[in-house]
């Protein structure tokens, strides 16, 4: 079942681009995202003008998704952390509340004891703006609506008549 969407201000989305960048920074880290557990970018700070990052969020959402039903098939509820070394790279993923994906790339400048110890710190302030959205959201009395939520099945049908 997919999380239901996030309803992000613009004061809230400037405070975690913050975090983010200073992640980036404190970690010695090439590239640092956030995405949502649906495979949706939130957020990125770092060396991604080469970088697909619409495909980045998805794989990444996709291997969360693969690692979690290998948690489950252990009895494990799920694996909060997740690290990918390569030759010249590495990936470090991190779940963040339960609904969001932290992902820092880092090479050779950096280390592991390194990114795991600030993606904590990174990862607790992410957590903190998230609960001041859902305060912020409670006290305005929005829900979040999927722009979806409207559209029928005969609505798609008649799409693909005409």
């Amino acid at each position: 079942m997919a999380a239901p969407d996030i309803v992000m201000y613009e004061e809230e989305f400037n405070q975690i681009k913050q975090v983010i960048s200073k992640l980036r920074i404190d970690a010695n880290a090439k590239v640092v995202f956030l995405v949502d557990k649906n495979g949706q970018q939130i957020a990125a700070q770092g060396e991604i003008e080469n970088l697909d990052t619409t495909s980045l969020a998805s794989l990444t959402a996709g291997n969360v998704a693969a690692t979690d039903g290998l948690a489950r098939l252990i009895g494990e509820k799920e694996f909060s952390i997740l690290f990918h070394e390569g030759e010249r790279d590495n990936i470090h993923i991190s779940i963040v509340a339960q609904r969001l994906i932290l992902v820092v790339i880092f090479d050779e400048r950096s280390s592991l004891g390194l990114v795991r110890l600030r993606v904590r710190k990174a990862a607790a302030e992410v957590e903190e703006v998230l609960t001041q959205m859902a305060s912020k959201a409670a006290e305005q009395g929005e829900a979040p609506v999927s722009p979806f939520a409207e559209i029928t099945d005969e609505d798609i049908d008649a799409l693909f008549t005409e």
